[in-house]
């Protein structure tokens, strides 16, 4: 499928060393202003080539929308766009084009396609069609922001260095906004600023031995309002859970506190109930991340996904090539030493096209009931 949401959809398409990218965004309403700005700044986060601490391949990532927009607003019909591949290297790919790399999806794909699916950049399968991904999220960010919703991701551990549970419950209560500007203000994207040159430490000494390391992203959004998602299949949960497992790389995701909540009693984790300041039901805590029953309760939701080490390294590995010969593998090309840095911005634009799809969903359920 390269088709995403139920009612705001993301249809993506292109490969890592093609022409170009692009998709397609259906079930966008009418009258919505795109801010340029936004979906470019959201875009630079995602882009390689920022720092030391990334894939050097540079790509300005410029969008161009080819349909659906009018002097700037949303038409109504199918928001199409563009996104041309500017450097692109296929010389880099050549000596490993006969062989299978660990890690990555070459056997998998060469198995369900038959060997006739693109190879150079990973094709189909590379992180580049994130940038898709990218636009739509911006897109539904934008939507999300006009009926109060707002959303940021950051990196909460690069290998073995992690923020404590003290300083994620600081950053969860903080202003979306404040939360952003540290984050960005930073070269792994931690908003603490002693655990990013922490951070930035090992990353440079695992890169240096020609390794890798994983990551985890996590993801608050506030303003959602009590009632979106769905009973049994569409759990609210279960659609974040979707998104962010779509990712490349991604291989765990928790909604509140997860799987720590395992080890609590019921006592511990129930979020017990009080009268808030405006009279309204309110939670005198959130351990369940703002989804009960698959609905948003109203508290803030927040998600964490892990993102495996980047397998494209520079040491030495066994394999096999395509006509069954075991070969070592020793990769060339640029690649990112932590895939995690990166996809802060995928991970928040997965959430911003669930929870848009979410308000859609909820607002067509209130029109028919």
């Amino acid at each position: 499928m390269n088709t995403f949401g139920n009612i705001f959809r993301l249809t993506s398409f292109g490969e890592s060393h093609g022409k170009i990218i692009g998709g397609a965004i259906d079930g966008c309403p009418a009258g919505l202003r795109i801010d340029g700005d936004f979906v470019s700044e959201l875009m630079s986060r995602r882009s390689p080539g920022q720092s030391n601490l990334t894939t050097p391949r540079k790509e300005p990532d410029s969008v161009e929308f080819v349909s659906g927009l009018k002097r700037g607003y949303t038409t109504g019909a199918p928001l199409a766009f563009l996104i041309p591949n500017i450097d692109v290297r296929s010389g880099d790919y050549e000596d490993i084009a006969e062989v299978f790399r660990p890690g990555h999806a070459d056997y998998t794909y060469h198995s369900k396609y038959g060997g006739y699916q693109e190879i150079l950049g990973g094709g189909r399968a590379s992180a580049r069609e994130t940038a898709v991904r990218c636009v739509g999220g911006a897109v539904a960010s934008i939507l999300l922001h006009e009926i109060g919703v707002d959303l940021a991701a950051f990196i909460s551990r690069i290998g073995s260095i992690s923020i404590s549970n003290q300083d994620r419950e600081k950053l969860l209560c903080m202003d979306i906004a404040q939360l952003k500007i540290l984050t960005t203000a930073s070269a792994t994207y931690c908003p603490l600023p002693e655990l990013d040159l922490a951070m930035g430490k090992v990353l440079l000494s695992a890169k240096a031995d020609g390794d890798s390391l994983g990551g985890v992203v996590e993801c608050i959004a506030k303003g959602v309002p009590v009632g979106w998602g769905e009973p049994i299949y569409s759990k609210l949960e279960s659609m974040l859970a979707a998104g962010m497992m779509s990712i490349n790389a991604a291989r765990g995701f928790e909604i509140g506190d997860g799987f720590s909540l395992a080890s609590m009693r019921g006592s511990q984790a129930n979020d017990v109930y009080g009268i808030g300041s405006h009279g309204r039901v309110s939670f005198l805590s959130n351990h369940c991340g703002g989804v009960l029953g698959g609905i948003s309760s109203g508290s803030p939701i927040f998600c964490r996904v892990a993102f495996k080490p980047t397998p494209t390294i520079a040491l030495r590995q066994s394999t096999v090539s395509r006509n069954g010969q075991v070969r070592v593998l020793q990769a060339k090309g640029r690649h990112d030493p932590c895939v995690a840095i990166r996809a802060v911005a995928v991970v928040e634009a997965m959430a911003a096209l669930v929870l848009a799809d979410a308000y859609l969903m909820s607002r067509a359920s209130a029109l028919l009931g």
